[in-house]
């Protein structure tokens, strides 16, 4: 991956960008205190490098709750009997391509994988169970937890107020 060095502006584009992506480039260069062009230029550098992934809406899950009913999410602890590079990648690529997994995470001590899954409800939580992790040979030990209430959900990383140096 090429490296790319940032400024303060970039860092007042990035954190302007986590706290509302749809700002018109209008609205993002006032914040950032540059030009439009400038802003646009900037954005789309930052975009290009892959410092800026992806850009999406976040649903009002309370909202879509009395529509869709609640769902079900789970934290699922996955232990794998092989943990060498190529099982663990092999794991971890499977249940990425997975819609209902929202959240893959290798992790250290404990077990190999942290999963944040959404489902319908528990017929369907079962479904990917049997999918991703019982008819995986490879799947040694699964502890599921299900969540009551969400207290925080966020997506922002938080960023230094200025640059080291």
């Amino acid at each position: 991956m090429e490296s790319i060095a940032i400024d303060q502006t970039d860092l007042l584009l990035l954190d302007a960008l986590q706290q509302d992506a749809s700002l018109s480039n209008q609205a993002l260069a006032a914040r950032a205190h540059i030009s439009p062009p400038t802003c646009l230029r900037r954005v789309k550098r930052l975009v290009d490098s892959g410092l800026v992934e992806k850009q999406v809406a976040i649903l009002g899950v309370d909202k879509l709750t009395p529509l869709l009913g609640h769902g079900l999410t789970a934290i699922v602890e996955i232990t794998l009997e092989r943990q060498g590079e190529e099982a663990q990648a092999a794991f971890e690529q499977r249940v990425a391509a997975d819609a209902a997994v929202q959240q893959c995470y290798r992790v250290s001590p404990g077990p190999d994988f942290v999963l944040i899954v959404h489902a319908r409800d528990m017929p369907d939580y079962l479904a990917l169970a049997q999918r991703l992790f019982t008819a995986d040979a490879n799947v040694r030990n699964v502890k599921s937890y299900f969540s009551v209430k969400r207290s925080k959900f966020g997506t922002r990383v938080p960023l230094p107020a200025r640059l080291p140096g």
